[in-house]
């Protein structure tokens, strides 16, 4: 930084209060006499710099997505893997394929592999703790259909609002709002869901609970011995078979009709290490409600008992503390789903996310211009009439990368120093090592 000095006649003491330098007249006197030197120093104006990308998320293990649904490609970068962790394409390209376009006949009949390049941080088999870089190309672009939305604003879409914000927006597929932007999501966390697994014994399942008016009964599902396998027996991902066809025919009932209807994903956390999150704005529910109402299309979130606790007096909904038989302290219910004073406490995390009908449908609806004109729309292009059976590994995928990311700060900050073994449990498993023939997924 620049410096000036300035030479000035000796001061000799101002009688006047508002002088700058009147407080020089009380300095002795010899000192009055000798020439002062004053230092400013000059620094050049700082840059106002504004981070609102909205693109990045996660502090330790941060993920950043990228592309748009009917360009180049999508995908992501993980920055703060750790290194030595067994990673390739196979252990991304599971979760994908559950997520993809045209799976069934109740998804969008858009055709995509989504098959998954990794471009860097891995070398041999194994990350490197530098940043990984995730690509999946798009290879069934139809932009002609998207025509219409050039001019007109589909009804409850991002189209208006990324034009209020931006000024210009993607009109191929919607851009970044389209679904296909959680491709690099679903990716980063299946990368979180194998560190979670290996370290901890963690996992995190979802199924879909209700769509439309069909509600899986609570108590069909068993949370302690619920399987992936279970979940992925029919194509819409709910674990109760006859439930299952009963949401299966609501979406065939309003899809051939050109319609859309919503639904609930009901998503589970099992073998959580205690003590994950922080107070005061980091609690563990903040967190994952900030992550899963990033999806497209999310409307709502209940943790535990949610908006039913409600109804309940405070004795109805406490849970009551007691020791079991290995001298841990558990809880005889779970109305807090997991989580208490925003911290986890070992029990199941479960919580429930509603999703909006698809708002992109085949009927005519009323709307306006990009010049404000009110017009008529029939809105073309492939969408799903019913977004929860490939918003269940979405779901799985966000709640795994808020996880790690508290995990790791867990680690940074709790667990530098040794545990106190009367009230804190290691966070690690012993039982297990970051070796490939450990690792199970």
């Amino acid at each position: 930084m620049a410096s000036s000095f300035l030479s000035s006649k000796p001061f000799l003491g101002s009688s006047r209060t508002d002088d700058a330098f009147s407080g020089l007249r009380y300095l002795p006197s010899h000192l009055l006499r000798s020439p002062v030197h004053i230092s400013i120093r000059t620094s050049t104006p700082k840059k106002l710099q504004i981070q609102a990308a909205g693109s990045t998320g996660g502090n330790y293990f941060r993920v950043t997505t990228f592309g748009e649904s009917h360009g180049g490609g999508v995908g992501c970068v993980i920055d703060g893997c750790p290194p030595r962790l067994p990673l390739s394409e196979s252990d991304m390209q599971f979760d994908l394929d559950r997520r993809r376009p045209g799976q069934s006949r109740i998804t969008t009949p858009r055709k995509e592999t989504d098959t998954c390049r990794i471009l860097s941080g891995v070398s041999e088999g194994v990350t490197t703790g530098t940043p990984i870089t995730v690509l999946v190309p798009n290879t069934d672009q139809r932009g002609h259909d998207y025509n219409e939305m050039s001019l007109a604003y589909r009804p409850s879409h991002a189209d208006a609002t990324y034009d209020m914000k931006y000024g210009v927006r993607a009109v191929q597929g919607g851009g970044r709002s389209s679904a296909r932007e959680t491709i690099g999501r679903v990716a980063a966390g299946a990368v979180a869901k194998k560190i979670l697994k290996s370290l901890t014994g963690t996992e995190v399942l979802a199924y879909v609970s209700q769509v439309h008016k069909v509600v899986l009964p609570e108590d069909l599902v068993d949370h302690d011995t619920l399987t992936l396998d279970q979940i992925e027996s029919n194509i819409v991902r709910c674990p109760d078979p006859e439930y299952a066809e009963k949401m299966i025919n609501a979406i065939d009932a309003v899809r051939v009709r050109g319609e859309s209807i919503g639904g609930v994903v009901t998503c589970i956390v099992r073998s959580c290490p205690r003590g994950l999150g922080s107070p005061v704005f980091d609690k563990l529910e903040a967190e994952l409600a900030k992550a899963v109402m990033s999806l497209p299309a999310t409307k709502g979130f209940e943790i535990g008992s949610g908006f039913a606790g409600t109804f309940l007096t405070g004795s109805e909904h406490n849970d009551e503390f007691f020791t079991n038989e290995h001298g841990r302290i558990r809880t005889r219910t779970n109305r807090s789903g997991g989580i208490q004073g925003g911290i986890s406490n070992g029990e199941i995390i479960n919580m429930r996310i509603a999703f909006k009908p698809t708002a992109t449908i085949g009927k005519k609806q009323h709307t306006v211009s990009r010049d404000k004109k009110e017009i008529e729309l029939i809105a073309r292009g492939r969408h799903d009439p019913c977004v929860v059976p490939r918003a269940v590994p979405m779901v799985e995928a966000v709640v795994a990368l808020v996880l790690v990311d508290q995990l790791m700060a867990q680690y940074a900050q709790c667990n530098l120093f040794p545990v106190n073994p009367d009230l804190q449990d290691p966070l690690f498993s012993p039982r297990l090592e970051l070796e490939p023939n450990n690792v199970h997924v």
